[in-house]
């Protein structure tokens, strides 16, 4: 089965251009023109790399990257922009928005060939497991869902965890200490699973901040717990000294105006088999999405249980 490609540019003949080139290369290629689109596309068709125009009229590139991170459905696509700026900070802020690598136009489609062979072959790595925490990859989280529901238990709960303001932290300290930060959360977050002695069990790492655990039911709640007082515990050891006094960085948003961030926190939305029957895989990460939407408006680390019954 051809990889799937989709390309996003609301320059219909730059779109065409890339459509030709990559169609010959022997893959499936889809087109969108703006950022609603895309993002509907996305989520129906799951490729395997998205190429995106940066600067589109309504939601611009780097909106649409932050949502395609953040979904469980698309966040291990490889996002490539696509940019008519070459100015380092154009490429910096596509780079902390998530994608993976970066186009200036006009480019050669020998370039644009290669790249894309670099980032699905990246891709295709990723889904086996994470190179950064060792974690298994989408595909495997998929599968372990998959095989839960399919045995019909009602004794699993799914977590879905991430960090709160962790492009912020990222833009401050850099992409190394920013993947630090995200390995010791993966260590985190295992470790609690082990204290639980749960079956199941089971960790993995969608990508950036974004990680699902599977637990049992009886012990979601435990482990939920768990990983919010550990990870308190964790965020002042990953800021230099003068932060950690003062308890709060500061970043420059897009316009220039200084915004101050406390230290990092993490939220997390569980979805249980125990409340209510959980039919597809499809269903528990909804739930789990929902529910860590709703711990977010919570100051700090928190934890929200889905307890309706229908």
């Amino acid at each position: 089965m051809p990889e799937r490609i989709l390309v996003v540019d609301d320059d219909r003949d730059i779109c065409r251009s890339i459509e030709v080139v990559l169609t010959l290369e022997g893959y499936d290629v889809r087109v969108a023109h703006e950022g609603e689109e895309a993002l509907e596309d996305a989520t129906r068709l799951q490729p395997d790399l998205v190429l995106l125009d940066m600067m589109m009229p309504g939601i611009d590139g780097y909106e649409v990257t932050k949502r395609l991170r953040h979904d469980p459905r698309t966040a291990t696509a490889s996002i490539i922009m696509l940019t008519a700026r070459a100015l380092p900070a154009d490429k910096v802020l596509g780079l902390t928005a998530g994608c993976d690598d970066y186009i200036v136009k006009p480019f050669d489609p020998s370039e644009l060939v290669a790249r894309v062979q670099s980032a699905l072959r990246r891709s295709r790595q990723m889904r086996e497991v994470s190179p950064l925490t060792g974690l298994p990859g989408n595909f495997q989280i998929a599968a372990e869902l998959e095989r839960l529901v399919g045995d019909r238990s009602d004794d699993f709960a799914v977590l879905y965890a991430d960090l709160d303001d962790f492009k912020a932290y990222n833009d401050y300290y850099g992409f190394m200490r920013g993947d630090e930060a995200i390995r010791a959360t993966g260590r985190l977050l295992t470790d609690a699973l082990a204290r639980a002695r749960s079956d199941p069990t089971f960790a993995g790492h969608i990508g950036g901040d974004d990680f699902v655990l599977v637990t049992s039911a009886r012990k979601a709640e435990r482990v939920a717990q768990d990983i919010v007082r550990d990870f308190d515990g964790l965020a002042p050891s990953l800021y230099d000294e003068r932060d950690r006094q003062r308890c709060y960085i500061e970043v420059s948003d897009r316009r220039g105006v200084l915004h101050h961030y406390p230290f990092l926190s993490i939220s997390i939305g569980v979805a249980s088999a125990a409340v209510r029957p959980i039919h597809s895989q499809w269903e528990a990460s909804a739930v789990a999405t929902e529910m860590k939407s709703v711990a977010k408006r919570k100051v700090g680390s928190s934890y929200e249980i889905d307890r309706r019954k229908s």
